[in-house]
């Protein structure tokens, strides 16, 4: 009898975790795909976060919506049966007024804060649910013959300074879950942004953006604290995820420390992991593991690039104490592992150093690169048990594997080189 009681209060306990449900529908929402729900799922959000907090519940149905705003205590549920559907005009998108916690002129990705999703220092919110939040892009690209590694084919159709830079953009919260929504058909944007945030929980997601577009990031964590990403499926065309430490448009510098990430399988035309860009600041004691990459352009990607672009930070960059276990990457057709430094001395770097490797295996045309610059030696990284095969055309160059590298440490470390025969031209 007892342990039915405890039983029955952990059920009702995690029922009431939310509070009440707010049907969106009761608030005037229709899931027919046509009309915009936008005013109606911003009513429900509000009535919700009046009433203390609760769920705002999306289902059966397709409920298409311009930019909606998520307020503390509210968990955003889109359920199985469910598919919120960005708005396809470009027109709906319009800065947000007001946002507390960033100086939007200085924002990454155009200095613009237009989002399908925001929440601006909200607390112990989330989104869950195995439903789908579709991004519309087809409607914000067009195809275009490009050549480029990364197997981009399709271009914005609006310009950078117009375009929808991301679908969920979080800014100064706390105590976040994201949990089991999948995300599709980015309009080549990023998916989700963490920004400045604490106490993040990413869990279950897949994001499945079109690799052919390009700039449709997955998951990017920013000045934030204490996340753990986990059992995630992501594809992009862009970067996987990617911790960086950007503070310019923060009012005071904000490390990015204490991040996990584990149990995902990753798929990019650019690099499944992204640490760091041009004078970002501190970034320092992250995990990765149990991660399996595949069909990629490069693994690891550390490049810290002299500031070509408006997306640059404010102070020197500090990568340190990383540790990388237990990967696979399979059908790297560029670069397994690559750390370079910018000899540009407007690229500020105080060091890149401590990166652990245990029980890393790669399969790639290159074999990984590390480069520092006179000044700044990428320092002390270690690795235990790992292997690296290079499948390469015999005339296909290899960068030098090291340069102003010190303190690099092989334990039962591998590099293989098989040579295989050219591919034959297409007519």
């Amino acid at each position: 009898m007892m342990k039915r009681l405890i039983l029955s209060l952990l059920v009702l306990s995690s029922l009431s975790l939310w509070g009440a449900d707010f049907d969106v529908r009761k608030y005037g929402a229709k899931g027919d795909g046509q009309k915009k729900n936008t005013e109606a799922l911003q009513k429900a959000i509000d009535a919700c976060h009046k009433a203390g907090g609760g769920r705002v519940v999306l289902q059966e149905g397709v409920y298409m919506t311009g930019p909606i705003e998520l307020k503390s205590g509210v968990n955003l549920y889109i359920d199985a049966t469910a598919r919120l559907l960005a708005s396809p005009n470009i027109e709906d998108y319009p800065e947000w007024p007001n946002i507390k916690h960033v100086i939007s002129e200085n924002l990454q990705r155009g200095n613009r804060n237009t989002c399908l999703i925001l929440a601006d220092e909200a607390e112990r919110i989330a989104i869950t649910g195995r439903g789908v939040i579709d991004g519309n892009g087809t409607y914000y690209v067009r195809k275009e013959k490009r050549d480029n590694a990364h197997g981009w084919q399709y271009v914005r159709i609006y310009p950078n300074e117009k375009s929808i830079p991301r679908l969920v953009f979080l800014t100064g919260c706390k105590d976040v879950l994201l949990e089991d929504v999948t995300m599709l058909n980015q309009p080549s944007n990023w998916s989700y942004q963490i920004h400045d945030c604490d106490r993040v929980t990413i869990r279950g997601l897949q994001i499945l953006a079109e690799l052919a577009y390009e700039n449709n990031d997955g998951i990017h964590v920013n000045c934030s604290r204490d996340v753990t990403i986990s059992d995630c499926h992501i594809e992009t065309g862009d970067d996987c995820i990617i911790i960086r430490a950007n503070s310019r448009s923060l009012r005071e510098k904000k490390p990015c420390e204490r991040i996990a990430v584990t149990n995902c399988v990753l798929r990019s035309g650019s690099g499944c992991i992204r640490l760091g860009w041009t004078n970002d600041g501190v970034i320092r004691h992250c995990t990765f593991s149990n991660l399996v990459m595949t069909d990629s352009f490069c693994g690891l990607d550390i490049y810290l690039p002299h500031p070509i672009r408006k997306d640059y930070g404010i102070e020197p960059t500090l990568i340190e104490d990383m540790s990388f276990s237990n990967i696979t990457m399979t059908g790297m057709y560029g670069i397994p592992i690559k750390v370079n430094i910018s000899p540009n001395p407007d690229t500020q770097v105080e060091a890149v150093r401590d990166l652990r490797f245990s029980n890393v295996h790669a399969v790639s045309k290159l074999f990984p690169y590390f480069h520092g610059r006179e000044g700044n030696p990428v320092r002390r990284f270690v690795f235990d048990n790992c292997s690296f095969t290079r499948e390469a055309e015999p005339e296909k160059p290899q960068p030098e594997i090291f340069q102003f590298a010190e303190g690099f440490v092989f334990n039962n470390t591998s590099f293989t080189s098989l040579q295989v025969p050219p591919k034959e031209e297409t007519k």
